[in-house]
């Protein structure tokens, strides 16, 4: 296991809080980062302003995730007509890994990278997955550490209520 993974896995295991983690309440650290599945493409948190965001930060090798994928994406697509989006930022080391992971599992919201991990770095993400959800405005409303099947009808709850607002 390489040193990037190993780390990232014995972050699955801390219960506490990253240091300088993003809370609820505060503006979401902005970024630009490559698609992985449009070539060529640049995604930032600013171009979808005026939507919920839900930004997930996953890993191929992150059980979890296999579980996530198609459930955000069924969400996903219940709730794009009303301003609703899933963003998914990789940091696998290497991208073969991502695309492998995605042929698996495809998905039909936004995919980027940030091999450098400057994002999580910026958000405090604390394991994998770890989901952000964002107001309209920029805000982050909720953090989600983890996932399990049982959060979904909770996750839903508060993707509608922003929804409203």
């Amino acid at each position: 296991m390489n040193t990037l993974k190993a780390l990232l896995a014995g972050l699955l295991l801390l219960p506490l809080t990253a240091v300088g983690a993003v809370t609820e309440g505060q503006a979401a650290p902005g970024f630009a980062l490559p698609s992985l599945t449009e070539e060529g493409r640049t995604v930032t948190l600013e171009s979808l302003r005026g939507k919920v965001v839900y930004v997930d930060f996953w890993a191929s090798w992150c059980p979890p995730c296999l579980v996530s994928f198609p459930i955000l994406d069924e969400i996903r697509q219940e709730y794009a007509d009303q301003g609703f989006e899933v963003l998914a930022i990789n940091v696998d080391e290497y991208p073969e890994d991502a695309t492998d992971f995605l042929d698996k599992k495809p998905v039909s919201y936004l995919v980027v990278r940030d091999a450098a991990g400057t994002t999580p770095e910026a958000y405090g993400v604390p394991g994998m997955p770890t989901g952000f959800l964002i107001d309209r405005e920029g805000n982050v409303r909720k953090v989600h550490k983890g996932f399990r099947k049982s959060d979904v009808p909770k996750l839903r709850a508060e993707i509608a209520e922003l929804l409203e607002e």
